[in-house]
């Protein structure tokens, strides 16, 4: 198995009306403490939306004093529920982009746990290339999947039992234009039928009181579940964790790794395409590497050039695919980075020329960029213990020149391989 580490302000605000302080002090708690939600329907009236273009792009620093200056005109309770969507739509925006995420309205756990858009609009064509046009979106938040799939031309039943989420999809679906391809539904998705649909769309709850669940029978609804609905079905496509034991995998599923600017975001599993299928796909793109189900790759010293296989291509377990197509081997059994003394051109990995390889020593790298000039330190680590701030502190780079340093092991011996982006 291989090793999967890596690498304000103040403003003065004009003291309120007798009578109104209690109301203040409110609206100072619940900006302060970042308190969600609990009721879109004020923001959806005239009033309400208006107010959520009044304090649009507000600064974190501004918010009392702009909370302040509302106050005299609108509700205390409208205000601070316009300026908490402000916020999330700011965090929104590198999720779904600033046209959508201005338009859109969002819970704290929906900004957190929602698709990023490019990858739910890739995994909505994948639906649509099968001949999907019909689908039962559960668990479907606050309706990220469900507007790039209906986007895509596919009729959506959108479910989700928890009464602000489904209302926040709905109003999503009807501020995008999408009401008529999307009916949301406030409902238990284990009692809906999904007899009729295309296809089924599962992405359970991956957190609970204690943050992230890593037990795929801990999700809400279980895994087991989910399976289950997905065999029903046509078609089918279930979220989960990165993470995923590939051993949870069913047989009769697909299994894909999905990740987007390098950084893996989810894996799915795919029903009633290819089982036994396990892919890695890459975004933007899309482009996707196939399993081949080669051996594990042979251990050879370093060469000329090291490979960092995508995150979603170690995640699918698809390192001897990348090593083979490099004509490489692995620097350690259990390290998933590729060397070679060619440079090939890949999407799946990216390539380092080797200028030193040296056993670990802090002291040894200090002096080798002091003399190099080297200020500008890129430190990536797989297999090693020593954090890269801690190393930066260390060694204190200065100087005009740049270097990337791998903290790594070589056939099991803890190593410093320096060099440069081929």
């Amino acid at each position: 198995m291989y090793d999967y580490s890596h690498g304000a302000g103040s403003s003065q605000a004009t003291a309120p009306p007798p009578g109104r302080h209690r109301d203040r002090r409110h609206t100072i708690h619940r900006l302060a403490h970042n308190e969600p939600v609990n009721d879109l329907a004020p923001l959806l009236t005239p009033e309400g939306r208006a107010l959520l273009d009044e304090v649009r792009g507000t600064a974190p620093a501004d918010e009392l004093a702009v909370a302040t200056r509302l106050r005299r005109e609108h509700p205390a309770e409208l205000v601070s529920a316009a300026l908490g969507q402000a916020r999330l739509r700011q965090r929104a925006v590198a999720k779904f982009g600033a046209e959508d995420a201005d338009r859109m309205f969002f819970t704290p756990n929906g900004v957190e746990q929602s698709t990023r858009a490019s990858v739910a609009s890739y995994r909505a064509e994948r639906l649509k290339a099968l001949g999907v046009t019909s689908l039962a979106d559960l668990c479907c938040g606050i309706g990220g999947d469900a507007i790039a799939l209906a986007r895509a031309g596919i009729r959506v039943l959108a479910v989700d039992r928890d009464p602000l989420t489904a209302a926040a999809a709905r109003a999503n679906a009807d501020a995008l234009g999408l009401a008529d391809l999307v009916e949301v539904r406030e409902a238990d998705v284990t009692e809906v039928d999904t007899a009729g649909y295309d296809a089924v769309f599962v992405d359970p709850a991956r957190r609970g009181g204690r943050g992230r669940v890593f037990d795929p029978e801990a999700y809400s609804p279980p895994l087991s579940w989910a399976i289950e609905a997905a065999r029903g079905a046509p078609h089918a496509a279930l979220k989960v964790a990165p993470g995923i034991p590939h051993e949870a995998v069913p047989e009769d599923a697909e299994a894909e790794w999905i990740s987007d600017g390098g950084d893996v975001k989810e894996a799915v599993l795919w029903f009633g395409t290819a089982p036994g299928t396990v892919r890695a796909t890459l975004l933007p793109g899309p482009r996707t590497l196939l399993g081949r189900g080669l051996p594990d790759p042979q251990v050879r010293s370093v060469g000329r050039y090291l490979y960092e296989p995508d995150g979603a291509v170690i995640r699918a377990h698809l390192v001897a695919e990348v090593a083979e197509d490099l004509g490489g081997g692995l620097i350690d059994a259990t390290i998933a980075y590729v060397t070679a003394d060619e440079l090939r051109p890949t999407p799946y990995a990216t390539a380092y020329e080797i200028t030193d390889r040296l056993p670990f020593n802090v002291k040894k790298l200090k002096a080798l960029l002091r003399e190099r000039e080297v200020g500008i330190l890129t430190v990536k680590k797989r297999g090693s213990a020593v954090e890269p701030e801690e190393l930066r502190k260390k060694v204190k780079p200065s100087g005009p020149n740049s270097a990337t340093v791998f903290l790594t092991r070589v056939a099991g011996a803890p190593t410093m391989l320096i060099g440069a982006p081929a």
